[in-house]
């Protein structure tokens, strides 16, 4: 990438922050959007839930990268904090993209953040982005959160979509919580263990990031996955691999579901999701495979 002006929203999520590292490390100048008064000049004040940005503080920047939301595996989902679940992305993402399309000189590109979760349970079934909207909670909020960046589409600037998958990282997402339990020997597998997980490394999915921001021919949804899902009894095995630690323990069904409520069943759903498009676009993983991806978190 040449150097360039770009403002990231979410920038102290997992994959927020870890963006905004590898820009600043290349010399790129990064924009934060934050829900406070700014303390430095290269923030610029939103409010995501209430709609409002500080669309001048945009100006200038040529691209700017959506990745706010509330966490989705954070806590229980009570139907309140399903509600700033859908709140934070889907108004976020339209103030975002009203506030980009507003300005007299845009950014060339909109990136905005997205889920594999839009697919639902796909069982064995291997999908790529020309698979349909899956049905329940997660697959209607990802077309809502999708569909909320229509200003900045309308405005004819290129609009990407990430849809990620289960991000390995040791400071965040699902993967700091498996660390703890299976370094202290207590990992196993959730359920049957046969349904898929579909990961991708941090690093990747920053490299993903910056590779979709600088290509000026690809729009639209991009599955941000490694190349092979395995099922969470492999993953299972793989963790116990690299640690060095057994992995004895199991976790039925019916204990994430009354610990978990509803959420229990994006954990035993099955999602075999391929990055179809990112691979035919020329990226390259550094770490497609998962003993690699865990020993890179």
């Amino acid at each position: 990438m040449e150097r360039t002006r770009i403002a990231v929203a979410g920038a102290s999520g997992l994959i927020g922050s870890a963006l905004v590292r590898s820009l600043a490390a290349d010399g790129h100048e990064v924009v934060r959007l934050v829900r406070r008064a700014p303390r430095e000049g290269n923030e610029v004040r939103w409010d995501p839930e209430r709609q409002q940005v500080d669309a001048g503080g945009l100006a200038g920047c040529d691209a700017v990268v959506n990745l706010a939301g509330a966490g989705i595996g954070d806590r229980r989902w009570s139907a309140e904090y399903k509600r700033r679940i859908r709140d934070s992305r889907v108004l976020g993402t339209a103030a975002l993209a009203e506030a980009v399309a507003s300005l007299d000189t845009p950014p060339r590109v909109f990136v905005s953040g997205s889920a594999m979760g839009i697919y639902g349970d796909t069982g064995d079934r291997v999908v790529n982005e020309d698979a349909p909207p899956g049905d329940g909670f997660l697959p209607s909020l990802c077309e809502e959160w999708e569909e909320a960046a229509a200003p900045v589409q309308e405005a004819g600037i290129r609009t990407v979509f990430l849809r990620t998958g289960l991000v390995v990282a040791r400071g965040g997402g699902a993967w700091a919580r498996l660390f703890p339990l299976f370094r202290a020997g207590l990992g196993g597998r959730m359920g049957d263990g046969r349904q898929y997980w579909s990961y991708i490394a941090l690093h990747d999915e920053v490299a993903a990031i910056r590779h979709l921001v600088d290509h000026e021919t690809l729009s639209g949804p991009f599955n941000l996955t490694a190349p092979q899902p395995l099922t969470n009894r492999e993953v299972t095995r793989a963790m116990g691999r690299v640690l060095h630690r057994p992995t004895p323990f199991a976790v039925p069904a019916p204990v994430l579901r009354a610990v978990l409520g509803e959420m229990a069943g994006e954990v035993l759903g099955s999602m075999r999701v391929v990055p179809k498009r990112l691979l035919e676009s020329g990226f390259t993983f550094a770490f497609p495979g998962i003993d690699d991806a865990i020993r890179a978190a």
